[in-house]
């Protein structure tokens, strides 16, 4: 295999245009030393240097005059930087290889992707494999650097690291910081320095417990209570806050926004979309892409690229979330996915939002409605289906990354997470192969470049063949292009290192906490008003009593082992207690295992109000193989409701449309016709019930609102003829859901995705199609479609 690049013509043309462009450069010289502190600096216009430190890691922080750029290296590290004379400023660069000269990827006043280039074309294979690999789960910065760490760093020169661990300040910051002092030690004149890039699955959505306090990171609704805002000023102001908070965490790159267009109501991860209509969808998409790139002046001028910008990732491709029967494709019971005719409207979406860095494909294998391979060949996962993967290459000229897993078959040895669908017969190195040709950079979950570089021998041997049209070095020169531009864009190169005193200043901040309940409260919808929801003070409610009901859920076991069973309020108390000057609840009882028995409700004379708390009928979970019953091998339905549901109506299929090949070639029939399924937050409508009654029994006209805490739409009619008031939240807190309710702040979201009619209509609904669901109409005449929600005066206008 070579080891080598080539192209030294290229990298001699590249590097004699910048010598033109840099005619004011005067001197250009090493420089070991500090520079000029900012204690003695006489010249404003020479960088000043001073000592920055975590307690663990000490930098050296750079500033250059005229708003250059900001550099940071490690202080007892190897590093040195390069003084540039120009136009009456000393200037300071990184010698990022140690050879003395200025580079033009050391140049931080040129384009990123231009210094990408020219690094990619210093780079050996090795190093660009390297640079291909995404690390597994990091999830204990507390751990500091560890031995596996300095491993896959050192010998597989992987970069890309997935931190999956909390959102401690100083835990993150003094990790990154020991990282990246440990990868400057590895630069030599055969290794040119490359900065670790840290990168996370998003950590900021709101939870029950907390609705976001000061010193603690922002909470904001989920990316479908983003598009219930119906706003692209609160979509970009939340990529905004969260990548200034991820930067101060030392975090690089956000694998995010989700963008997927839902266009099931069922699927398990409609939560993280932006709903189901593609021209809202698109709107949000490109604000929060822009909100995440950019870096914004005091006075909110978005500047463009800089060290508040995070790099994003829109995932996962254009088709996902139409999974059959609203299955996820995560297990092997969700692999197929009925796209439709095409995946045009998703597509869509993914255009507005090309400006990404990133962008990360899925599992599924995308049929037509007949049953067909939608890119026509083979029935196999996107990364592995050419003509879908032309499609998205068409739009994208970004870095492309699999999910994680997608790379390995469930069967091969040692596989604890193999989603490579359809691709299971063919070698490791073979898969790598084949998602390289279709246009692939990097792989999620992948700690070792050894089947990489098997993949670069086969690309080797396949273009001497004549079979395909550019050579291995070429290739493996793109992806790596493409990967680094996400390095230099946001200024990781030049300043790695954090300052953990500023990020402490920047993490929890208090405007930005504010900004994240705001949105929460701005997010919540009011699907009811039967008059009880109107104008109100904190203190109007300050002496009033409140009903909470009890509830419980039995969980989902997956692939991480048996489900949780957890028990409690329908809302947090401690959430309510900041309205009422009372909360009560309901007497529970237990068996030996801590599981609830029976469940009584109190006498509600003296209480005021009734707010019931319901989760979204829960049906499975990601990794849960939700769909199939694993005892007996066949299949149930995924309910929106909460009473168990039986699929046998005229719209359920006798015959899946998608399936595996049997031993006898016949298809695998995956349809649950005729069986049933339920949920595992039954008693949330139990506990709705049970307030029902207990308002009858006291003789009084208590309101009785449910808020509904939704990651998926509801089939409504359980519940909404006995409610005096709905209204719904997308991944907020109970807090802003309970402040909404009592009309401290009036609704203003809306649907961004219908609730439907019956389980009879979710039936009759095409899974790649968005918006095809026939929605519920209530008791009041309201359509709860798609874009509907009411304030204090009514129905919100478009």
């Amino acid at each position: 295999m070579r080891t080598t690049r080539g192209l030294k013509g290229k990298k001699a043309f590249v590097r004699s245009a910048v010598a033109m462009a840099a005619v004011g450069v005067l001197t250009l010289t090493a420089a070991c030393t500090t520079g000029t502190s900012d204690d003695d600096a006489t010249d404003a216009n020479k960088f000043t240097t001073r000592d920055v430190t975590d307690g663990t890691t000490t930098f050296v922080l750079v500033e250059n005059p005229d708003g250059g750029q900001t550099l940071s290296y490690a202080k007892d590290g190897p590093m040195e930087l390069l003084e540039v004379e120009e136009d009456g400023n000393t200037l300071a660069f990184k010698d990022m290889n140690a050879n003395g000269e200025l580079d033009p990827y050391e140049d931080w006043r040129l384009e990123a992707s231009d210094r990408a280039a020219d690094l990619a074309d210093d780079l050996t294979a090795e190093q660009i494999s390297g640079l291909m690999l995404f690390s597994s789960h990091e999830g204990s910065p507390s751990d500091g650097l560890t031995d596996t760490q300095k491993t896959y760093l050192s010998e597989s020169n992987l970069r890309a690291v997935l931190n999956a661990g909390s959102s401690d300040v100083e835990d993150n910051v003094t990790w990154v910081n020991e990282m990246q002092a440990y990868v400057e030690t590895l630069t030599t004149s055969d290794a040119p320095y490359i900065p670790a890039n840290f990168s996370s699955d998003p950590r900021n959505t709101a939870t029950a417990a907390d609705a976001g306090t000061v010193g603690s990171i922002s909470l904001w609704p989920s990316n479908l209570g983003i598009a219930a805002t119906f706003s692209t000023e609160t979509a970009e102001l939340y990529g905004r806050s969260i990548s200034e908070e991820y930067r101060a965490l030392g975090l690089t790159n956000a694998l995010s926004p989700q963008i997927d267009l839902a266009t099931d109501p069922r699927w398990l991860r409609d939560s993280g979309t932006l709903g189901e209509d593609p021209d809202l969808a698109s709107e949000l998409a490109d604000a929060l892409v822009t909100g995440y790139q950019s870096t914004y002046a005091e006075d909110g001028t978005n500047l463009g690229w800089g060290l508040d910008s995070v790099p994003t990732m829109i995932k996962h491709a254009p088709g996902d979330g139409s999974g059959e029967g609203g299955r996820e494709s995560h297990t092997a019971a969700g692999k197929y996915a009925i796209a439709g005719d095409s995946i045009g409207d998703s597509l869509e979406v993914f255009a507005a939002a090309s400006d990404s860095i990133g962008m990360m494909t899925d599992y599924s294998i995308l049929l037509d409605t007949e049953g067909n391979s939608l890119g026509g060949g083979d029935s196999v996962g996107t990364a592995y289906d050419p003509e879908t993967m032309a499609q998205i290459r068409e739009q994208f000229d970004g870095v492309i990354v699999t999910d994680w897993g997608v790379l390995t078959g469930a069967t091969d040895e040692g596989a604890t997470m193999g989603m490579a669908w359809g691709a299971e017969d063919l070698t490791p190195a073979e898969r790598y192969y084949q998602v390289l040709l279709n246009g692939t950079d990097m792989f999620g979950g992948v700690n070792d470049s050894t089947y990489i570089l098997e993949a670069y021998n086969l690309w080797t041997e396949h273009y001497e063949a004549g079979e395909v049209d550019v050579d291995a070095d070429t290739r493996w020169q793109q992806s790596g292009t493409r990967i680094l531009t996400g390095y230099f864009a946001p200024g990781l190169f030049d300043s790695p290192f954090v300052d953990l005193d500023a990020s402490v200043e920047t993490v929890g901040a208090e405007a930005t906490v504010e900004a994240g309940y705001q949105a929460q409260l701005d997010s919540v919808v009011m699907t009811k008003n039967d008059g009880v929801v109107s104008e109100a003070t904190l203190e109007d409610w300050a002496d009033k009593t409140v009903y909470i009901p009890h509830t419980y859920d039995t969980g989902h076991a997956s692939s991480f082992g048996e489900g949780e069973y957890t028990e409690g309020p329908t809302l947090t108390v401690e959430a309510a207690e900041e309205f009422f000057a009372k909360v009560v609840t309901d007497t529970v009882e237990y068996d030996a295992d801590g599981k609830v028995t029976s469940i009584t409700a109190p006498d509600l004379s003296d209480v005021d109000i009734a707010l019931v708390g319901m989760r979204s009928p829960s049906a499975g979970a990601v990794f849960s193989n939700s769909g199939l019953d694993q005892t007996t091998g066949t299949y149930y339905p995924l309910s929106l409701q909460y009473r168990p549901y039986t699929a046998d109506g005229e719209y359920v299929r006798k015959v899946s449309i998608g399936g595996d090949v049997l031993a006898d070639g016949t298809q695998e029939n995956r349809s649950y016709f005729g069986a049933t399924g339920t949920v595992s937050n039954e008693a949330d409508l139990d506990a709705f019930e049970r307030t029902v009654s207990a308002v009858d029994a006291s003789g009084k006209d208590i309101p009785v609102v449910a808020l509904i805490k939704a990651s998926n739409p509801v089939v409504p009619t359980e519940f909404e003829a006995d409610a005096d008031a709905v209204l719904v939240g997308f991944g907020v807190s109970d807090k802003a859901l309970i402040e909404v309710a009592l009309g401290v702040s009036e609704a203003q979201g809306r649907l961004p995705i219908g609730f439907p009619a019956s389980m009879d209509a979710v039936e009759a609904q095409d899974e790649g199609v968005a918006g095809d669901t026939e929605t519920y109409v209530d008791s009041a005449g309201n359509d709860w479609k798609f874009g509907f929600g009411l304030n204090f005066s009514g129905p919100i206008a478009d």
